[in-house]
C-alpha cells in the first residue's frame, strides 16, 4: 500500500473537511499517490477517486427513550438529579406556587362567606409576608385562632 497521507491532507483542505471524512478509492491508491499538487487532487475529486464521506450525526435515540421514560415518571429519583433544588425550580417559582395556592384558598373562603373581609386581609398579609410555609399550616393557624370552623 502506497503512502497517501499528504494527498489525504490536501484533499481535506480542498474540500474544507477533516481528514477523517476523506474517502480514497482503495483500488486507485497508486494513482492517488502520484498526485503532488492541489490541482492534481482536485482532478482526482472530479474523477470520483477521492470523495467526501457523510457527516456523522449525534444519535438522538437514547435521548428519546429517556424522555419517554421521564414522561412516565421513571428515572427521575434523587440519584438522577444533578444540581441543587434551586437549579431545578427556582426559589421564586416555589414561592409563587405557595403564595398563589394560599391566596386562592383565602379568596374561596371569603366568597363562601366563611371569613370576613378583615380576617381575609389579616391572613392575606401574613401570606404575603411568608408566614406560612404550606397551605396546611395556614388552615391549622386559622382553626387554632378561631377564624373559621373545624369543617373547612
Amino acid at each position: 500500500m502506497s503512502n497517501v497521507k499528504t494527498q489525504k491532507r490536501i484533499a481535506a483542505e480542498v474540500l474544507g473537511i477533516s481528514e477523517d471524512r476523506v474517502w480514497l478509492n482503495p483500488e486507485a491508491l497508486s494513482d492517488i499517490s502520484q498526485a503532488m499538487t492541489r490541482d492534481d487532487v482536485r482532478e482526482l475529486i472530479k474523477q470520483g477517486l477521492v470523495q467526501e464521506k457523510p457527516e456523522k450525526k449525534q444519535a438522538r435515540i437514547r435521548a428519546k427513550k429517556r424522555r419517554i421514560l421521564r414522561k412516565k415518571r421513571k428515572s427521575i429519583g434523587h440519584g438522577k438529579r444533578s444540581g441543587s433544588k434551586n437549579s431545578r425550580k427556582s426559589s421564586k417559582e416555589r414561592w409563587m406556587e405557595r403564595a398563589r395556592s394560599q391566596r386562592k384558598y383565602l379568596r374561596d373562603l371569603k366568597e363562601k362567606g366563611s371569613i370576613t373581609s378583615s380576617v381575609y386581609r389579616k391572613y392575606y398579609l401574613r401570606v404575603k409576608g411568608g408566614h406560612y410555609k404550606t397551605l396546611r399550616q395556614l388552615k391549622e393557624s386559622m382553626r387554632t385562632e378561631g377564624a373559621m370552623s373545624k369543617k373547612n
